[in-house]
């Protein structure tokens, strides 16, 4: 009775050994499993982006210490309006920003905005629509001039909540200008003083410069040897009062987590 007893003591034990041998080797699997199955969501999720970047120049940053989403948008080249310009010219279309800066208000998950400005200007119309859009939004933006914001880049500059240029960057600011067959005629002067007149409100209304000392930042005639206009450089456009701050990506991103809260 002793050694049956034993036996089945045994049996027991041998069979609990072989079942936690078993389920270790299936959670070993399961384990294996799920790796590979993130090492693949990771892997097409670094596609998409790479993608995004190639096509649009987005991407979505989100792999911060803050845990804060944070979506970059580009202003890039020059801003393409109501015409294509030239394959060979580097572009930002306003029918691509336009929709996005919709779907990141519309969001829940995205909770700032980075604008990163490099631009000769564009289309007055399309530039200053963008600037509007970006002016709108709910959610918190901050705007970093790395390389030029000139003309209707000046706009899109101001258009954020905090505006950041580095030292280097420069701006251009200069009276309306249009390209083609224009009349000779005094509407055509009027036409152009009313677009101006909306470009400077808007800077005036989004920064700390005064509108007398914008207007004459864009008529004055020393600066520029074929036009009117002034160039700021860094700390320049500080003084104006047209950016916040001096600063680059670090700078910019810590005032945006610190907007966001």
């Amino acid at each position: 009775m002793q050694w049956i007893e034993s036996e089945t003591i045994n049996q027991t034990a041998f069979e609990a050994e072989e079942k936690e041998l078993k389920d270790r080797a299936e959670g070993q699997n399961v384990s294996s499993s799920e790796r590979e199955e993130k090492k693949k969501t990771k892997s097409e999720r670094m596609e998409i982006e790479e993608n995004q970047i190639r096509e649009t120049g987005q991407v979505i940053l989100d792999g911060n210490g803050e845990k804060k989403k944070i979506y970059l948008l580009t202003i890039i080249g020059e801003i393409e309006g109501h015409e294509n310009l030239p394959n060979h010219n580097k572009t930002t279309k306003y029918e691509h920003i336009l929709p996005k800066l919709a779907s990141i208000e519309d969001s829940e998950e995205i909770e700032g905005v980075l604008l990163l400005i490099n631009t000769v200007g564009g289309d007055v119309s399309a530039g200053l629509a963008l600037a509007e859009m970006v002016a709108s939004l709910s959610k918190p933006t901050v705007s970093l001039v790395i390389g030029d914001s000139h003309s209707i880049g000046v706009p899109l500059t101001v258009a954020t909540d905090y505006s950041f240029i580095v030292p280097s960057a420069t701006m251009i600011i200069h009276p309306v200008r249009m390209n083609g067959t224009i009349i000779g005629a005094r509407q055509t002067y009027d036409y152009f003083q009313i677009i101006q007149d909306r470009i400077v409100d808007f800077i005036v209304r989004h920064s700390n410069t005064e509108k007398e000392q914008l207007e004459a930042m864009m008529m004055n005639t020393k600066m520029l040897s074929k036009d009117l206009g002034t160039i700021l450089v860094g700390e320049d456009a500080v003084r104006e009062g047209l950016v916040s701050e001096v600063g680059g990506m670090k700078e910019a991103l810590n005032k945006l987590y610190q907007l966001i809260g």
